[in-house]
């Protein structure tokens, strides 16, 4: 069967998935840049919402080239035992994927001279929707994977090294990986990836590709980037917590366009994940909520954000697999175990600034995990995990599954990592550190502080010293 296929799509689907890629793309620029922002000292608030952009800029080419095709063209070795790499030339540089390449547009009727309708003419599509709408559907995950991962190196990382990693990792990480979970066999290509058509591990939105891919990958970048200065003993608060529920809010807004969405089809699949998606995010904070209240004798709202993006993760793979209880649960669990998982760092002495690798790894380890436990044939998916009588078929194919994508990130990461550090430098100087990222990497300040009369803003506002950390 040739590909792409041509056809008429189905208005309604191609409708919900226009607006389900804008609400992908609403969940990086703006909802993680707030997310970060507010979380990271006044100094370096532009420079943690400048990577979200660069994110978004760079992996949008990268795509629109080759990163499409690497995804979800034809596997390079063509046999149902490949599924490693599609191949970059198949649709490089989007090539017969125009509608206006391969099909006119319709003719309108002309009252005129009585002249009828024509029919809607074929144009490419991917199931029911243009495969220019899948593209732009599946380019929003792409670029929200890399903007995770900047988080983690929050307040140190030079924004060169973050340009360069970005191209990278992209390129050599998460275009292959992509390619294993999300290139079903028969939908933009005859042969698809090894996880999605021969593991048939589930992941219905990204618990691997995603969030395991982006959080193993911050962990690793923290260990060659070492401890910011003063890390753990001085406190590195968050300077604007409204930015940082902001952030949250849009986050869980444009995660129905992730999850739902990822239905690809305006239908009862969709509605579903919805509900699941919100059960488990609302489990997820009041579980956050409730562990801050017993250990530490408050709940927070940096906790309750933290636990609404924590939910959104855990559910993420799981969606279409669960019923109401199964999301109940799965919320639940990753708001206690994310909540105790991020002081973590604090015991073993790795830096991860705003939590990428106890959110985002371990909740999508969780995840993706529990599908082999809570599964029911009732959910879309229609298979039964290990509670519902499916045995621990499913269960180990889940676990090979967040395995595969972890370890390929982690050994894979570190290489670029490496690459980076020992030619352009990973990491900022001291004093760049010192005076803050906005000014030293941007020549911008996002607060004006600056006093009739001159100096340093940042200075003069007693943010910042000789010698003194904001």
């Amino acid at each position: 069967m040739a590909f792409p296929t041509m056809g008429v799509p189905d208005s309604g689907d191609t409708a919900w998935m226009l607006a389900s890629s804008a609400l992908v793309l609403c969940m990086t620029l703006p909802g993680l840049a707030f997310f970060y922002g507010g979380m990271v000292r006044a100094k370096n608030v532009l420079n943690i919402m400048m990577m979200s952009a660069m994110s978004a800029g760079i992996v949008t080419v990268l795509w629109s080239i080759y990163g499409f095709s690497m995804a979800f063209g034809n596997d390079i070795l063509g046999t149902s035992n490949g599924g490693l790499l599609g191949d970059p030339g198949e649709y490089f540089g989007l090539k017969n994927l125009l509608a206006g390449v391969n099909g006119a547009a319709a003719v309108a009727a002309d009252p005129a001279t009585q002249t009828a309708a024509a029919p809607a003419v074929d144009i490419p599509i991917f199931g029911t929707i243009p495969a220019m709408v899948f593209v732009a559907f599946q380019l929003m995950f792409a670029i929200i994977t890399v903007a995770l991962v900047s988080g983690a190196v929050a307040d140190r990382m030079k924004f060169g090294a973050w340009t360069a990693f970005t191209v990278l990792w992209s390129t050599i990480v998460y275009f292959p990986v992509a390619h294993w979970v999300f290139a079903f066999n028969g939908v933009t290509a005859e042969k698809g990836g090894w996880i999605a058509n021969n593991l048939k591990a589930i992941d219905f939105a990204g618990g691997t590709a995603v969030h395991i891919n982006s959080g193993v990958a911050g962990l690793v970048l923290v260990l060659f980037l070492g401890k910011r200065k003063g890390w753990p003993k001085s406190p590195m608060r968050p300077h604007n917590l409204p930015f940082t529920m902001l952030g949250a809010g849009l986050l869980w807004f444009g995660w129905y366009g992730f999850n739902a969405g990822s239905a690809t089809s305006a239908n009862g699949v969709a509605g579903s994940t919805f509900i699941t998606t919100t059960v488990a995010t609302a489990a997820a904070m009041l579980g956050w909520l409730l562990t801050e209240r017993i250990r530490d004798g408050h709940a927070t709202s940096l906790g309750a954000a933290s636990g609404i993006v924590a939910g959104l993760v855990a559910i993420t793979p799981s969606c279409s697999s669960v019923d109401i209880w199964g999301a109940l649960i799965i919320g639940v669990l990753a708001g206690i175990i994310c909540a105790l998982a991020v002081g973590l760092k604090y015991k073993l002495g790795y830096d991860d600034a705003l939590d990428v690798v106890g959110v985002h790894m371990v909740g999508g380890i969780l995840g993706t995990v529990l599908i082999g436990f809570l599964a029911t044939k009732k959910a879309p998916a229609a298979v039964d995990g290990l509670f519902y009588g499916g045995g621990w078929d499913q269960l180990w194919r889940q676990v090979l599954g967040a395995g595969s994508v972890l370890v390929y990130s982690a050994i894979v990461t570190a290489i670029i990592a490496a690459v980076i550090k020992f030619t352009i430098g990973l990491r900022a100087d001291e004093a760049d550190e010192a005076q803050g990222l906005d000014e030293s990497q941007h020549a911008e300040s996002a607060y004006d502080f600056t006093p009739i009369g001159g100096g340093s803003a940042l200075a003069q506002a007693g943010v910042i010293g000789a010698g003194k950390e904001a």
